[in-house]
């Protein structure tokens, strides 16, 4: 059974269209990335996936089920959301807002449970950041906000977790171990869909691709298969070459440009 089906979907908003036709399943165990230029509608079709904004045609499926027939406590309990990092006004403590996971497991007045608060302190504890408990989350950096966004998801023990940009405001070192937790929870069973600025991370980490581009999609299957030099220097519209490494591992490489060597 599918985790996650879109079926002829158009996304957009009151009398501005972003995308059409867009066709992708994602399946319990599978890390799909979603590539595309700035402004080609990922983080719209992201929302429109999750049912937070309405479809404008075709329809979204969860677990065979059409989104539009399941209640909001019912797919927060199937589908986890990172959006891009970001500042809220109220200073939350970093715990405060982890915890915020587990409000679809509570009641609509109850208050966290100690199964909750140790589910938490173990998505913090899993991304490293169980120091920043305390923390007043507008005083982090944009990384570590990012972090805590993910630990946030992590503690809602979704099947499904949907990643808009996850190592966006990460430095080297936190993308790798973001992607790492990403490869672990695919392992475990769930379905992540991530979207990234980056070809190297699905060749790395995904099992399979959907690049979009002027609105719908222009490529879809093995990253392997999909992520050419033509496909990508058509969709980003610049000169890319993919170069396989002595390690195995398939990089993109700008084209035309002069090495440069130091001693």
């Amino acid at each position: 059974m599918s985790v996650l089906r879109a079926e002829g979907l158009g996304f957009g908003y009151p009398r501005f269209p972003v995308g059409r036709a867009v066709d992708l399943t994602l399946q319990a165990g599978e890390i799909m990335c979603l590539l595309g230029p700035n402004g080609c509608g990922k983080t719209t079709l992201f929302k429109t996936l999750l049912g937070l904004i309405p479809r404008q045609a075709g329809r979204v499926l969860v677990d065979d089920r059409d989104i539009l027939s399941l209640d909001r406590r019912h797919i927060a309990r199937v589908m986890a959301y990172v959006p891009q990092a970001h500042s809220t006004v109220f200073p939350y403590a970093v715990g405060d807002m982890v915890l915020m996971g587990r409000t679809a497991h509570r009641g609509t007045f109850s208050g966290p449970t100690r199964e909750d608060r140790d589910r938490a302190t173990a998505a913090l504890a899993q991304l490293g950041i169980d120091d920043l408990s305390e923390r007043d989350y507008t005083q982090i950096s944009g990384g570590q906000r990012q972090l805590v966004l993910i630990a946030r998801a992590l503690a809602q023990d979704a099947r499904l977790i949907v990643m808009d940009e996850p190592t966006a405001s990460l430095d080297f070192g936190n993308q790798i171990l973001v992607l790492n937790e990403v490869r672990k929870l695919a392992s475990a069973g769930l379905g992540v869909v991530l979207s990234t600025h980056n070809p190297d991370h699905a060749f790395t980490y995904a099992t399979s691709v959907h690049l979009l581009g002027d609105g719908t999609t222009q490529a879809a299957g093995r990253p392997i298969e999909v992520l050419t030099p033509g496909v990508l220097s058509r969709v980003y519209g610049a000169p890319i070459a993919v170069e396989r490494l002595p390690s195995g591992y398939n990089v993109c490489v700008p084209t035309g440009l002069s090495a440069t060597h130091e001693t």
